[in-house]
């Protein structure tokens, strides 16, 4: 490898070891001899708001922490609709499938200016093979798509829409030391829930009518045990 090359892997193991989120994302538990492994820079970006990180069939290198903001992952459909089938958080994994050689599944958008490390699949590949220590975070992430999977299909399209919508937004309160949350676009609300963008205008302004959310500068509170009586 080219010694700048060697520079900037290593500059971005340092990065990984003082991350201020480590303990969420895939690197939680390497030790500094798995960090000695990393061959390949591991890049920061920033997406501004609507910029795509990837797009479906797309040929897998990477995969993506989220540092910061929210990616929605999409899925365009023959009629020029589409359907969002999952949304990403802090800690979360984009682009997982690439760790089983597999296209991108999905289109991954940024839904609000967002910070992504970008990590080379070959460098989780060489990891996987010689230390023990990454093995149980890939599990954890694989069982957290699965368990998102789940939450999609039993709370997110299933039900009567006013229910969906309360699901959703506690949903998206979850994980916020400071209560304020990012609130979707009524057309990305639709497309996740399996509803109109109409309704979901029609159920959000219902719910601030009744106080049971306030939309502000710094982002979406709600009214926690309200909506839990909707659910």
């Amino acid at each position: 490898m080219k010694p700048n090359l060697v520079h900037q892997a290593w500059n971005g193991a340092e990065k990984c070891k003082q991350c201020r989120i480590r303990e969420l994302v895939l690197f939680a538990d390497l030790q500094q001899e798995d960090f000695e492994q990393l061959h390949h820079p591991i890049i920061d970006i920033e997406l501004a708001t609507g910029e795509t990180l990837y797009r479906e069939q797309q040929a897998p290198e990477f995969v993506f922490t989220v540092r910061s903001g929210m990616i929605k992952l999409v899925r365009y459909l023959p009629n020029g609709n589409y359907r969002v089938v999952r949304l990403l958080r802090q800690g979360d994994l984009a682009g997982i499938e690439a760790l089983h050689n597999s296209p991108y599944l999905h289109h991954a958008i940024a839904l609000q200016e967002t910070s992504i490390c970008r990590i080379p699949v070959e460098d989780i590949e060489q990891l996987n093979q010689h230390s023990p220590h990454l093995y149980k975070q890939l599990t954890a992430r694989w069982y957290k798509v699965q368990s998102d999977a789940n939450i999609w299909l039993s709370e997110f399209t299933v039900g009567n829409s006013k229910k969906r919508v309360a699901n959703l937004l506690l949903y998206l309160a979850q994980h916020n030391s400071n209560h304020y949350f990012y609130l979707p676009s009524r057309e990305d609300m639709g497309a996740l829930l399996a509803i109109t963008t109409e309704t979901a205008s029609r159920i959000i302004a219902e719910f601030k009518r009744l106080e049971y959310l306030q939309v502000e500068q710094q982002g979406a509170l709600i009214d926690i045990d309200k909506l839990k009586q909707i659910t």
